[in-house]
């Protein structure tokens, strides 16, 4: 019989860390049958001569929860290698829910990843209320990649305690056996986790902060021993780090790692040096450290450069508490063009600009180059320098430098991990993995889905600090095993043919840019790439390059 699709002549990383060799992959169905010189015939051959052949890259950090129902290639991750998807980070989750609280949870979601609320209403079908249900629900929908999610608290808590879950009371003996059952039932039902927000950034569209922020040792760990009971499922959090005082970063790892203790389950957190608190996040490197000599299983999730806010003609600006820049807002990008042209009406714009400057330092926010992106960008990139060198304020600035490329520029405001070495210095940690892509969310002020990519070019193929073979098991194999997700992250035989072919020595980023494509009619930031070839699922070609073949051979992954 002959194999489904052969890739022949490629450079194979196989995901596990070995050693790269020149190998034939053969896949029968949605598995690989064998890797090594393969002679059998093939229905389709694929000729990765000069190519890197590597595992579908696995992004443990996103918000696609509802864009998966409109879009099931689950664009930008569709054009950056990524097969397998996380869902359900931060605690904002769809379920479980009943129907008189859709529209909770919906703005719930806008107010706290800025995913439109409207597109969520018109674009997601809602047949579900448990959790388990919502998988269930999503296995008979058409998806690209493979998605798994997790429960979220903000979700259980509103159901288990209604409005009483925002107030910053302890939650009942009987309120939290409730949350241990829903959470039960989610992972029973094949949730790989449960996810909750500690961080009071994250806040309801009235200003709360979220269900579960405050949420003591007693509901955390009541909660968490369902999944220790089960002997399945992660425990994730957006932790209660803001003050970056020791005290609130003890509070948060002891909490964490007497969980993984306790259960024998894996915590894992998002981490970020912030602006405020810059060596913060290396004393929880210190901690979590601790915590492994202890035996428990706790895991910070890191980026690869910057998180930056984009500003930019195309959507926001920083500028736009000033009424003629807001005024602005609601004009396609041709009539703010027509606009910024205006001598009057610019004139007015950069008076508005000077009376009223917005509480930001124009020196971090950086002219994004045309062509191929840059985020290691520094002072004489800043809207600051620019401004010095015309000789004009910094809106001025921001004007002309926009009007240079037709109102389409963007600027980057990276306002955690502004520093690249601590970003080196996580990535460097055994207790890092790559995370916080947060594909999906963000979709008016973030584009980080680019994330493997920038890993490959920046830090693997410029800097030469990462071996090819480590890095593409840090984006395979590491966050593959720590989730849970069993046969995908490595090629072998016997795994599921989740594979990539990319043209190494060709990988290109080029900037993000806005498009309407949402529901509703809502906007959100894209970003594209080169240089990977084709990206199979499950056996089947899902993109020829940037372009969908029409193949949604994902699955739902479910804990096991």
């Amino acid at each position: 019989m002959a194999y489904d699709v052969v890739i022949k002549n490629g450079t194979v990383i196989d995901g596990t860390g070995s050693q790269q060799r020149q190998a034939d992959v053969a896949i029968q169905g949605d598995r690989i049958a064998e890797i090594g010189t393969v002679s059998g015939a093939a229905k389709r051959t694929i000729d990765a001569e000069g190519k890197i052949v590597t595992p579908g890259f696995v992004d443990i950090h996103t918000h696609l929860d509802a864009q998966v129902w409109w879009d099931p290639t689950v664009s930008s991750s569709c054009w950056h290698g990524v097969t397998s998807v996380v869902m359900g980070n931060c605690g904002v989750t769809f379920a479980p829910c009943r129907p008189q609280d859709r529209d909770y949870l919906a703005h719930l979601m806008e107010s706290v990843e800025d995913i439109p609320a409207a597109s969520i209403t018109e674009g997601m079908p809602w047949k579900w209320e448990t959790y388990g249900e919502y998988l269930k629900a999503l296995d008979t929908a058409p998806k690209g990649v493979n998605v798994g999610g997790m429960v979220g608290h903000c979700a259980v808590r509103y159901w288990a305690m209604g409005e009483e879950s925002l107030e910053n009371t302890p939650a009942s003996p009987e309120a939290i056996g409730k949350m241990r059952a829903i959470v039960a039932e989610a992972i029973a039902g094949g949730a790989l986790g449960f996810s909750t927000s500690r961080t009071i950034l994250h806040r309801t569209p009235e200003g709360q902060p979220v269900p579960g922020t405050f949420a003591e040792f007693d509901e955390l760990m009541g909660i968490a021993s369902a999944l220790g009971e089960l002997q399945r499922g992660v425990v994730e959090a957006a932790p209660g780090i803001d003050s970056g005082s020791q005290e609130d970063l003890q509070r948060e790892v002891h909490w964490m790692t007497e969980v993984s203790l306790a259960t024998g389950r894996p915590v894992t957190f998002g981490l970020a040096q912030s602006r405020p608190h810059p060596t913060a996040y290396a004393s929880m490197l210190d901690q979590i450290n601790a915590s492994a000599r202890r035996g428990a299983q706790v895991f910070a999730q890191s980026t690869t450069r910057g998180i930056g806010v984009l500003f930019g003609f195309v959507n926001r600006t920083p500028f736009d508490r000033a009424p003629a820049w807001r005024a602005l807002r609601s004009l396609s990008l041709t009539a703010k063009v027509a606009k910024l042209r205006d001598p009057a009406y610019q004139a007015q714009m950069i008076q508005e600009a000077k009376d009223d400057p917005p509480p930001i330092d124009f020196s971090q926010i950086f002219v994004l180059p045309k062509g191929e992106v840059r985020y290691d960008l520094g002072t004489a990139d800043s809207l600051q320098t620019h401004a010095d060198r015309l000789g004009v304020s910094p809106g001025e600035a921001f004007i002309a430098l926009s009007l240079d490329n037709n109102g389409e520029t963007l600027f980057n405001y990276p306002f955690l991990n502004p520093q690249f070495d601590a970003v080196q210095h996580m990535l460097d940690h055994p207790q890092v993995v790559i995370g916080l892509g947060d594909s999906g969310a963000h979709c008016g002020q973030i584009m980080d889905s680019s994330l493997p990519t920038y890993f490959l070019k920046y830090w693997v193929k410029e800097r030469a600090h990462f071996a090819l073979e480590q890095a593409i098991h840090m984006l395979t194999a590491e966050p593959a095993q720590l989730f849970g997700i069993h046969d995908r992250g490595t090629l072998r035989a016997g795994a599921y043919a989740d594979v990539n072919v990319i043209d190494y020595d060709n990988l290109r980023l080029p900037p993000p840019t806005f498009v309407y494509d949402f529901p509703a009619g809502s906007g959100r930031y894209i970003q594209k790439s080169a240089g990977y070839e084709y990206t199979l699922v499950n056996g089947q070609v899902f993109m020829d390059g940037l372009d969908h073949t029409g193949a949604f051979a994902g699955r739902v992954l479910r804990s096991a």
